[in-house]
């Protein structure tokens, strides 16, 4: 078992939902978040920061202080057998994709035992 964490745009949390279900993930855990991605800064750029300790006026200066920023995404749960692995990841992919950054992440695990707090069973 896999479990399939991704975080996605707050916009596309309809369309995601419908899509995972038509694909045949009707169970899931979506719950709201708030976070940021890395920015792709000039290695030069940082290496001043880290040798003065001050910022640059510019627009570089502004995207390190910006990371204090938090922004609103919605974080998925999938937990699926081995074999879904590609279909999940290829529908949220499909669905989510704009080609703008802040498109989102998706990080796949390990699974251990599952068990139903209801019945006690082990398993899916």
């Amino acid at each position: 078992m896999k479990e399939v964490m991704t975080f996605i745009r707050t916009n596309k949390v309809n369309e995601t939902k419908e899509a995972l279900a038509n694909a045949g993930f009707p169970a899931f855990l979506c719950r709201p978040c708030l976070g940021r991605g890395k920015k792709h800064l000039d290695p030069l750029t940082l290496q001043i920061v880290v040798n003065t300790g001050e910022l640059p006026v510019s627009d570089v200066g502004e995207a390190l202080t910006e990371s204090m920023r938090l922004i609103p995404k919605r974080f998925f749960t999938l937990i699926i057998e081995d074999d879904q692995v590609e279909l999940a990841v290829k529908t949220i992919i499909r669905v989510n994709q704009t080609g703008n950054p802040g498109d989102g992440r998706i990080f796949i695990l390990p699974a251990g035992e599952t068990y139903g707090v209801r019945t006690g069973e082990s398993g899916l």
